[in-house]
């Protein structure tokens, strides 16, 4: 009699972990084909640009402020970056 409740026990482990494996195998493969489907045909967002003149930007701060701002970013990047725009926050 305790080994029918053992076996029974054991039966219903194991069919509740093969379902719980399974489900998540599902959801990770849905989720995967919704990114790709996503990615295939929805079209990516166009933001468009303010056009603010670069010289209006600069002078809203001291010469001092964007020499260091430009020297931390000419370091950072190895002299391929530059700052298009500097504002306060």
């Amino acid at each position: 009699m305790i080994t029918n409740d053992i076996f029974g026990a054991l039966q219903l482990l194991i069919v509740g972990m093969v379902t719980v494996f399974l489900v998540l195998l599902i959801v990770i493969y849905l989720g995967k084909l919704l990114i790709w489907a996503v990615n295939k045909w929805a079209h990516e967002e166009t933001v468009a640009k303010k056009s603010v003149p670069v010289a209006k930007a600069i002078e809203s701060i001291d010469a001092n402020t964007k020499a260091i701002i430009d020297a931390a970013i000419s370091q950072l990047t190895g002299g391929k970056g530059r700052a298009s725009k500097i504002t306060k926050l």
